[in-house]
């Protein structure tokens, strides 16, 4: 999740150890020079003009990748390093999976540690998240679940096989519902960052080009009934998933879904309405 990435490099420019302004190459100077620079901020905003997969299934050996890589964060870069920008940084909001790999190259030569070991250390292991970790198919994972789908029928098959070791940042993690719920329980109580960090990282980006974009540093925002909320949504073979808060009633909703194409977002928007007590939303004309 995003999320995660973007706690880890708010601590680190919290302890002045990353500059969100500064090229990413002085973190991650694997990453080869492009026509414009791009920063860890446009990166975290979707704004770094990284391209998201592929779009020929022909080509696509991202969204289905079957290989697993020990090295991740190396191999990750390696799909897209030399692919050429999608936008000028900074000027247009275009999401990003690939882009959180280089972010999270990023976090790796800021912190001098291995990526998964520095959020497990600044970002699980405070938050009380004891069962949350990259997701490796070799390994033996207690209640780890099966992943499904459906087919053109409506029968429920597995879902297709995925190794989602090339894209930790952006998709590789396995949680748990309680501890997504422990993940917002610290958000909400400043335990990971600062309150002003967290409004940071809050606050919706402005694209240069003048374009709408509710996107902040790793979190969507948006309201609902004149409540702010803010969280993330997310989707690969066999999972839908959805992370909803409300900060300012104290309030949040975590949804897990162990197949794909299931509205996990709308679920998740809501039983924050039943929590908060607002009214349904009204059906579309």
């Amino acid at each position: 999740m995003p999320g995660f990435e973007a706690v880890s490099v708010m601590e680190l420019w919290e302890r002045g150890k990353l500059d969100l302004e500064a090229p990413v190459q002085k973190y991650c100077p694997a990453f080869p020079q492009k026509e414009s620079p791009i920063t860890t901020r446009e990166l975290m905003g979707h704004l770094g003009g990284i391209r998201h997969y592929k779009t020929n299934p022909q080509e696509d050996l991202e969204g289905g990748n079957t290989k697993h890589f020990d090295n991740g964060i190396e191999a990750g870069l390696k799909f897209f390093e030399n692919d050429p920008l999608v936008a000028q940084p900074g000027t247009h909001f275009h999401y990003s999976t690939q882009g959180y790999t280089l972010v999270g190259c990023a976090i790796e030569g800021a912190s001098g540690e291995k990526y998964t070991d520095y959020v497990r250390e600044s970002v699980f292991a405070p938050a009380g998240m004891v069962r949350t970790q990259a997701d490796n198919r070799f390994a033996i994972i207690q209640y780890r679940t099966r992943f499904y789908s459906k087919d053109e029928s409506g029968a429920v098959v597995n879902a297709d096989f995925l190794d989602s070791s090339y894209k930790v940042p952006g998709g590789g993690w396995l949680s748990s519902a309680e501890d997504m719920a422990r993940f917002e329980v610290a958000m909400l109580n400043d335990k990971l960052v600062k309150r002003a960090t967290r409004d940071i990282m809050w606050t919706p980006q402005k694209p240069s080009d003048g374009s709408a974009d509710v996107y902040g540093l790793g979190w969507g925002t948006g309201s609902m009934s004149g409540v702010l909320r803010v969280g993330h949504s997310g989707a690969q073979q066999g999972c839908s998933t959805s992370i909803i808060l409300a900060p300012d009633k104290g309030a949040g909703v975590v949804v897990l879904i162990n197949m794909d194409d299931v509205d996990a977002s709308g679920l998740a928007a809501e039983l924050l309405r039943i929590v908060l007590g607002l009214p349904a939303e009204a059906p579309a004309k």
